[in-house]
């Protein structure tokens, strides 16, 4: 079951990631180099070099949940308001995921195969 929302906490992982790993080397990631307990409830934020792929690693009851998206266009941003320890908020994380920037344009570009689509 999906169950994240505005009441648990973010934190971003800023060093690019791997997207080979899984459930075990990235809670080791959380544990070891975040500083963090993998197990928390906390949500946290992977991204790749290449910055098109992102991952979310999450305990819920049950155990981990591991969330992904890979972009066929485009790139994630970094938040603009990110803490110094890597934490982030709901809204942030989900203008990250959707897209949307601060500024007025709107979203970055993506999915540039569904412009034919729109035609016919």
């Amino acid at each position: 079951m999906f169950c994240l929302n505005e009441s648990q906490r973010y934190w971003l992982w800023t060093e690019p990631t791997d997207m080979r790993k899984s459930f075990h080397s990235l809670s080791g990631i959380v544990n070891d180099r975040m500083g963090r307990e993998a197990s928390s409830g906390d949500v946290y934020v992977f991204i790749n070099r290449s910055r098109n792929r992102i991952k979310l690693l999450h305990w819920e009851s049950g155990g981990m949940v591991l969330y992904s998206k890979m972009l066929e266009a485009g790139t994630f941003g970094t938040p603009v308001d990110l803490s110094s320890d890597g934490s982030m908020s709901w809204r942030e994380l989900v203008m990250m995921v959707e897209g949307i920037m601060e500024n007025p344009r709107g979203r970055r570009r993506r999915l540039e195969s569904l412009k034919g689509l729109r035609r016919g």
